[in-house]
């Protein structure tokens, strides 16, 4: 099966600079049509769609394969590897971010920078580490979605996106995670909010643009300094927003910390 095929991959502008996007848990790559339409006016963008959501191939999915962020991961550099032209920038939503930190400890030669949009290295809560999340809250909320992915879904889609006054993105939201395959859900779930990838900070040692948001439900500013704390070279910057969705409820506000970040960078932006 092609990695087109398998991930959905689409191809947007051109430039010197290539822009990879990946989408978080129960989101596909529509969740980046306002990020992405921007910087396709002078860069090249690749959208993709993780396997399990939007417009991949389901017949793709592997418990076994995608039983970690690993499997993931692999997926990415080959998204990379065969779409990827000149020097390239990885955006990455929520867990999607740590995917991209664990792609980058395989292949670092791949990636000139990374931009994390609402990431955490853990969700629970740790001695010295606050991640938003005690243990039972984690396992509570897994049982609720196993038990009841629908209803899981349409609660926690507005939590999630945030008090912003913008309903129609929770909409949004509750539709993305309704059309994403229960079953692969539940194991993405798993595997996302009880990752820990703390331990692998120090090797992504690429430049890294954090962007925050102010009020974050999933990733709170906590989580945000930490990360700044614990890698090698970062950026952090928090936006004045409410939710785990700053791409959709503040994209200009994202843009701007991108294009100045972007503009920091050892390769021409414009084509």
């Amino acid at each position: 099966m092609s990695v087109q095929i398998r991930n959905n991959v689409r191809v947007l502008g051109d430039g010197a600079l290539t822009l990879v996007f990946a989408h978080g848990f129960g989101c596909d790559q529509n969740m980046w049509r306002m990020m992405g339409s921007h910087f396709a006016e002078r860069s090249r963008v690749v959208l993709f769609d993780m396997v399990g959501s939007g417009g991949s191939d389901i017949t793709a999915y592997q418990p076994e394969k995608y039983a970690s962020l690993q499997g993931y991961a692999a997926d990415l550099l080959d998204v990379v590897r065969e779409f990827g032209q000149g020097p390239v920038v990885f955006v990455g939503h929520s867990v999607s971010a740590m995917i991209g930190a664990l792609a980058d400890a395989s292949a670092p030669d791949l990636f000139l920078a990374h931009v994390m949009i609402g990431p955490s290295p853990c969700y629970i809560d740790d001695a010295g580490y606050v991640g938003g999340f005690s243990r039972d809250d984690i396992d509570d909320l897994l049982q609720t979605l196993r038990s009841n992915y629908l209803g899981w879904s349409r609660s926690m889609a507005p939590v999630i996106m945030g008090d912003n006054g913008q309903p129609a993105l929770a909409e949004e939201l509750t539709n993305s995670f309704c059309r994403t395959d229960p079953e692969i859900a539940k194991q993405f779930a798993q595997v996302t909010f009880l990752s820990d990838n703390r331990a692998d900070l120090h090797r992504l040692t690429r430049p890294v643009l954090i962007i925050q948001s102010s009020i974050d439900p999933i990733a709170p500013v906590t989580v945000g300094e930490y990360l700044d704390a614990h890698l090698p070279d970062s950026t952090l910057r928090i936006i004045d927003n409410d939710g785990h969705c700053p791409h959709l409820s503040a994209p200009q506000a994202c843009i701007e910390a991108m294009e100045a970040f972007l503009a920091t960078l050892a390769v021409p932006h414009d084509a």
